[in-house]
């Protein structure tokens, strides 16, 4: 176990104190949360760069939206929902 120390404005550790947050759960939570959307923008400026070296032409907003409804709709069918 690691035991780190912060220095946060008053204010600011009044309202995480208030609100829970200071806790070591509550802090591992966080962390862990925060390192995992890292990951996944990390992830995700990676694979934008790879299709933009390869010459893909970015999709429209309809073409975007058309994929994501059909993708909802596959789902629903698999879930036996109409």
């Amino acid at each position: 176990m690691t035991k780190i120390q912060i220095e946060l404005p008053e204010a600011t550790a009044e309202a995480a104190r208030e609100a829970g947050l200071l806790t070591p759960q509550a802090l591992d939570r966080l962390l862990t949360d925060a390192i995992r959307r890292q990951q996944a923008a990390d992830a995700l400026l990676s694979i934008a760069d790879r299709v933009a070296e390869a010459g893909i032409e970015p999709m429209s907003m309809e073409e975007i939206d058309a994929e994501v409804k059909a993708v909802r709709a596959e789902r629903r069918q698999r879930a036996g929902r109409p």
